[in-house]
């Protein structure tokens, strides 16, 4: 599905990784994660957000280093632990996939189809996953023009 976004902000535990390391990297990150207790530390009630940015071929591809944050969304990042990260999506047109609610366990799979898809023009900027606590899990990518 196509949609636009409109900027926002996440705030949450940064690790700076590549799709080389991610099998090794990123599943003890989403363990340091659920130990931070984020959500209490930032008063967030909202939905879960992973964001992958900062690549260092921002704009070209994703195959080198890049920065993962997990967190929450953030009104006002002026303000946030030294221990964490804020992070902007910048607007933009995305091709929305959503998976079968409550199955996280599809996400890796799910990245896997995406990269192998040609019909996307991808930005390389700002990527996401979102987790909202009634099970909806939605990868949002970033693309360079609507169409």
């Amino acid at each position: 599905m196509r949609t636009t976004q409109e900027e926002f902000t996440v705030v949450g535990l940064p690790l700076r990784t590549s799709n080389r390391e991610a099998a090794t990297t990123i599943p003890p990150h989403w363990e340091a994660f659920q130990r931070a207790d984020l959500a209490g530390r930032l008063r967030a009630d909202g939905d879960l957000y992973a964001v992958y940015a900062e690549h260092e071929h921002a704009g070209i591809d994703n195959l080198g280093d890049y920065t993962l944050v997990i967190g929450y969304r953030v009104d006002d990042p002026a303000t946030i632990p030294a221990d964490l990260t804020a992070v902007v999506v910048p607007a933009s047109a995305r091709e929305i996939v959503s998976l079968e609610p409550g199955r996280p366990d599809l996400v890796g799979a799910a990245w896997q189809e995406i990269w192998s898809r040609s019909d996307l023009d991808l930005s390389y900027l700002a990527d996401f996953e979102r987790y909202a606590a009634d099970g909806t899990i939605e990868i949002s990518l970033g693309l360079r023009s609507a169409s």
